[in-house]
């Protein structure tokens, strides 16, 4: 078994387990014992498979960034998960955990947004599998993600907000779960990142690594190789990175890149680099490295992206972080809003914000003429037309 798949325990090294209130012990002892048979059985995967080709647009293009690959002098591919239906990689994951909400014959689907994608992404899913959706946001968010609340709000969903603290991701997560507490039976809970208590992190890397998967057969027809020296991806909680990496965490050969935000600095005290700032703690039902204070309390994060202010980072990229299989660079809203702004005018796609902080990365870091660098393109920038607009004053 490799050293970074989950252990049987829900274990990555020291990172994960299911640290869960009594009341939460029958729901996830419930879908840890009944999900690695029920996702295997041939009839899920027809399923999972056949809505992903056909309704989510799978799979999505490699494509070979030119203007790009010039600029940096390296071979750069963009993997389009911002062409998926929703607008990004999100829906991987819903799809595969709505299919198995019906099969444990659950009715009532909860979650939690930031930057609205998964909260689109789900109520997408419960509309077309006609369930009842309830989306947690925090109001700050919200705010700042306007069209997606519209969005969901016409894809049936009910969006509540979560007032207390920083109003952002962290506070609707905890939202969430009061709400999973008071609604054992009929309710199922949808994470959107590789966060919260065991088999949730596994359960959502494996819906993603299709991201991977896909990665490999197009650049053996790209490139005659299955292997890109670089895989590059943004990380909050860290779903569409651990998809991106998931068919390469055993391959040394393939450089990981995890990138933070940095907000106004990692020293500013506004920022969400977990792996600079955190330490280990826990939150959200997961040991992991969380940003906190002497005294363990959470330390609000900060990112001009709604998707990216998490105070922890899922277990596996804490993991990778550890161990040094992953180099994590942290990136500040600047860098990240002039990339944005880069690509759209080299490349002609408008990036979400969060994404933008990966395409950073060409800028920090030296590659090689040789090199293939992956780029995984996780979302597209319309959910994020305003705070360009704000930013850059168009």
């Amino acid at each position: 078994m490799s050293q970074f798949n989950v252990s049987e325990k829900g274990f990555y090294g020291k990172f994960g387990g299911a640290f869960i209130p009594e009341m939460l012990y029958p729901n996830v002892e419930e879908l840890r014992t009944q999900y690695l048979s029920i996702i295997a059985e041939p009839s899920f995967q027809e399923e999972y498979m056949y809505l992903l080709e056909q309704y989510v647009g799978r799979p999505t293009p490699l494509y070979y960034a030119k203007r790009l690959s010039e600029k940096y002098n390296t071979k750069v591919y963009l993997k389009r998960e911002d062409l998926c239906h929703t607008g990004a990689h999100k829906v991987n994951n819903t799809i595969g955990q709505i299919i198995l909400a019906k099969r444990l014959g659950k009715t009532r689907i909860i979650a939690e947004t930031g930057a609205g994608q998964h909260g689109v992404a789900t109520a997408t899913v419960c509309a077309l599998m006609g369930l009842q959706c309830i989306v947690y946001m925090g109001e700050v968010d919200i705010e700042r993600q306007a069209p997606n609340v519209a969005r969901m709000k016409m894809l049936g969903a009910e969006v509540r907000p979560a007032t207390s603290g920083s109003k952002t991701l962290k506070d609707a997560t905890n939202e969430a779960i009061r709400d999973w507490i008071n609604n054992p039976t009929d309710t199922f809970y949808i994470i959107g990142s590789v966060v919260g208590p065991h088999p949730y992190p596994d359960m959502v890397a494996k819906f993603q690594s299709i991201i991977s998967k896909e990665i490999k057969s197009q650049l053996l027809t790209h490139e005659g190789t299955e292997y890109p020296d670089y895989v590059i991806a943004c990380v909050g909680g860290g779903s569409n990175a651990a998809g991106a990496f998931y068919e390469f965490l055993d391959d040394e050969q393939v450089g990981l890149i995890a990138v933070e935000a940095a907000g106004h600095g990692v020293d500013s005290g506004e920022s969400a680099a977990t792996s600079v700032l955190g330490k280990i703690g826990i939150i959200h039902g997961s040991r992991t490295l969380l940003m906190q204070t002497e005294d363990g309390q959470i330390t609000e994060p900060y990112s001009i992206s709604a998707g990216l202010d998490y105070p922890g980072v899922g277990p596996l990229h804490a993991h990778l972080c550890d161990t040094g299989r992953a180099e994590f660079i942290s990136i500040t809203d600047e860098d990240a809003m002039n990339s944005g702004l880069e690509i759209s005018k080299m490349e002609g796609i408008i990036p979400a914000i969060e994404t933008a902080h990966a395409f950073a990365v060409l800028d920090k870091k030296q590659f090689k003429p040789t090199d293939i660098v992956v780029i995984n393109l996780s979302g597209r920038g319309d959910k994020d037309l305003n705070t360009y607009i704000n930013y850059f004053g168009f």
